[in-house]
């Protein structure tokens, strides 16, 4: 599994390219790839968790998603992770 974190800025642009976004959100999480995803609750960010086999599945997921390169978001950390329950 992966942790993504994002930092969200002001960019109106964020804002109209999130509804896509969530979007591709539920069909990942209907096929299994994405468990959990959410904004903090204050908006400054989100936390994404991949159930994907590698870093380069990871990759090919993220860079099919425009929201990641959208003004206003920023890729803060991609971290491999290893929980102990699912």
């Amino acid at each position: 599994m992966f942790l993504v974190e994002l930092a969200f800025g002001s960019d109106p642009e964020r804002l109209a390219a999130r509804p896509a976004h969530r979007d591709t959100l539920v069909r990942l999480h209907r096929a299994g790839a994405v468990p959990m995803a959410g904004p903090f609750h204050d908006d400054t960010g989100a936390l994404l968790v991949f159930d994907v086999p590698d870093e380069a599945s990871l990759e090919r997921l993220i860079d099919a998603d425009p929201y990641f390169r959208a003004p206003g978001v920023t890729v803060v950390r991609k971290q491999e992770w290893d929980p102990l329950f699912t």
